[in-house]
């Protein structure tokens, strides 16, 4: 037996017409006695078979067969191909196929020699030089064995160097039994490894007239080629291990710190959460922490001593409440009040008298066809005169507008402008719209929309009073009573304004109570005189008689000084319309003096 290490050795056997069928016989004894004296399997050596004429055939490759037994019975029933001679086509698939990993062949890495024996008996019919250089160069060892008839010039082009060791010529058939008696020495060489010099650490892998080192597994072979290093596969960084690696033998594994567990892709780590395991005893809230878990109360508790139970904290003694009178504790909480007879302030923590004034106010105006455009002009002097007497501020008096015909629309929120002059030019920006009169819809929107904390309305908390002043010339053509009910019912204080064609029914249902103290009507807008005297509102009736809810002091002062303002704004222009009318009234007279002196002339 031949006791080199593994080889991958590739038999390249010439069947073209030139072979006659007993020399084929003795090509076919040929490979099976060096296969022989091969030792073979998936870890020594490897064959593979393929013949070639004017085209390549392959009989096995080097992953098919692993016994002597398989490997002859394929050999003995190869079919001769009995065409031309094309060596260097079968070279080229040797390189290409028969040497590659996918047919079986070791990778180069692994120093197993790759050889190729290839068997002709003529010359070449194709070029063989370029890819027998070609294969040399991809690490294939070349035994040229030429019988008979063949070239020597082409053998050796096939052959790799040193040519005197890997180019054959035998004269006939009949001497290559011989012949591979001779070719099984030069082929298996000296079995370097036995030679106890060889200085190899843990194993020597013999080659033909050569050797090298291999470490065990879990090892590295050292730059001197023979001693072993063992192998951290962890130094290199690429481990991916979240917390620790550990190397073992030729590997490694992930480990996770304590108090955690290593996830299915054995490499990331997840804390244990003890507060699973429900034996926790918190009173509010479990937290897992590495290595057990601890308790947590929710906010406005402090934990106990007992490190489980939970009691209310008094956040006025422990945090900078702010409050300028005093501060009252809740679960979880705080508020701050006033001393009688000062109100709290939009801040939620300063106290100040009342009187200031301070509302939110959104107007409705009427903006269908029936108002024509110089009315509706009239409309905005009236909303920007009462917007001259009021204390507008973020903290103060906030105003927003609506108009609305057969639709609705937001002209401005509560939170828009922060000043009058701000107010005052939006209003006069506002572009009349026309069309029907759908105040039941508008009544919705403002709701809905204009006094919510969205559109800039303060919280119901701090005492500061929804005013909604609706101005209208006409019928609603929807209906107005629920939205009517629900402004009211939502705390809003409904005024209504008619003038013209407005329905008294109408304003009645829209106004708050006591009715008779918030709507007014005029037969058009120029005469509106009266409507002052329906201002002078009562709103905050003395305590005891029972007539209407009693509103707290605060907010009853704004809401007269509000009324105040809106009567005085009334009063001014009334008296313009007054002296308007005085004005037509002159020079109508004078129109008709002079229509006088022109008849009495004629």
């Amino acid at each position: 037996k031949c006791r080199t290490g593994p080889m991958d050795i590739v038999f390249v056997i010439d069947s073209s017409r030139s072979v006659r069928p007993f020399e084929f016989e003795i090509m076919r004894q040929f490979m099976m006695d060096i296969i022989g004296s091969l030792d073979v399997g998936p870890n020594a050596t490897r064959i593979g078979v393929i013949q070639y004429s004017s085209q390549v055939q392959n009989i096995f490759s080097l992953k098919t067969f692993f016994t002597r037994v398989d490997m002859e019975k394929a050999i003995n029933s190869i079919v001769p191909l009995a065409q031309g001679t094309m060596t260097g086509l079968a070279i080229q698939y040797a390189m290409n196929v028969a040497f590659t990993t996918q047919e079986g062949a070791r990778p180069l890495h692994k120093k197993i020699p790759r050889i190729a024996i290839v068997v002709t008996d003529g010359r070449p019919q194709d070029r063989v030089t370029e890819v027998a250089t070609q294969a040399r160069n991809a690490g294939i060892e070349i035994y040229a064995v030429g019988i008979q008839r063949a070239d020597m010039n082409s053998l050796r082009a096939m052959a790799s160097p040193p040519l005197e060791e890997h180019v054959f010529l035998v004269e006939s058939f009949e001497l290559i039994q011989q012949f591979g008696k001779q070719f099984q020495d030069k082929l298996c060489g000296v079995d370097m490894c036995m030679d106890q010099k060889h200085g190899c650490q843990h194993s020597c892998v013999s080659t033909p007239g050569s050797f090298y080192c291999e470490c065990n597994l879990g090892y590295r072979l050292n730059v001197d080629g023979k001693t072993c290093s063992p192998i951290d596969a962890c130094a290199d960084g690429r481990h991916g291990c979240q917390h620790q690696c550990v190397s073992t033998r030729g590997s490694y594994s992930c480990r996770c710190h304590a108090g955690y567990y290593l996830n299915q892709d054995k490499k990331s780590c997840s804390m244990i959460d003890y507060c699973s395991f429900r034996n926790h005893s918190c009173q509010h809230e479990c937290v897992s922490i590495p290595n057990g878990h601890r308790c947590r109360c929710r906010s406005g508790f402090t934990l106990q001593p007992d490190s489980r139970s939970c009691r209310a904290t008094d956040l006025c003694n422990g945090v900078d409440h702010g409050c300028e009178f005093k501060c009252v504790s809740t679960e979880g909480s705080f508020h701050c009040v006033c001393p009688e007879g000062q109100h709290l302030q939009a801040d939620g923590k300063a106290c100040g008298k009342c009187g200031t004034g301070h509302v939110d106010l959104v107007m409705v105006i009427d903006g269908s066809k029936s108002v024509r455009p110089q009315n509706f002009e009239l409309v905005k002097q009236f909303v920007n005169r009462i917007v001259d007497l009021l204390e507008v501020s973020p903290h103060g008096t906030r105003v927003g507008l609506v108009q609305y015909s057969s639709r609705v629309r937001t002209e401005f929120p509560l939170n828009k402008y922060h000043s009058a002059d701000e107010i005052k030019k939006a209003v006069m920006e506002v572009e009349y719209m026309e069309k029907g009169t759908m105040t039941g819809l508008a009544l919705k929107h403002m709701v809905e929309h204009s006094f919510s904390e969205l559109e800039g309305a303060r919280p119901p908390s701090h005492n500061i009073p929804r005013i909604g002043l609706v101005f209208t010339d006409g019928r609603s053509q929807d209906d107005i009573s629920e939205w009517a009910r629900k402004a009211k019912e939502s705390g809003i204080v409904m005024f209504a304004v008619g003038v013209g064609k407005a329905v008294e029914e109408e304003l009645r249902a829209i106004a708050s109570e006591p009715v008779e103290q918030h709507f007014s009507y005029s037969a058009d807008f120029t005469t509106m005189t009266h409507l002052v005297e329906n201002f002078k509102l009562n709103i905050c009736p003395e305590e005891g008689k029972g007539e209407t809810e009693i509103r707290s002091p605060c907010e009853c002062e704004m809401l007269v000084q509000f009324q105040t303002n809106t009567v005085a704004i009334l009063q001014s222009l009334t008296e313009k319309n007054i002296l308007w009318a005085r004005a037509l009234a002159q020079m109508t007279a004078r129109l008709e003096d002079l229509e006088k002196q022109i008849a009495s002339k004629k």
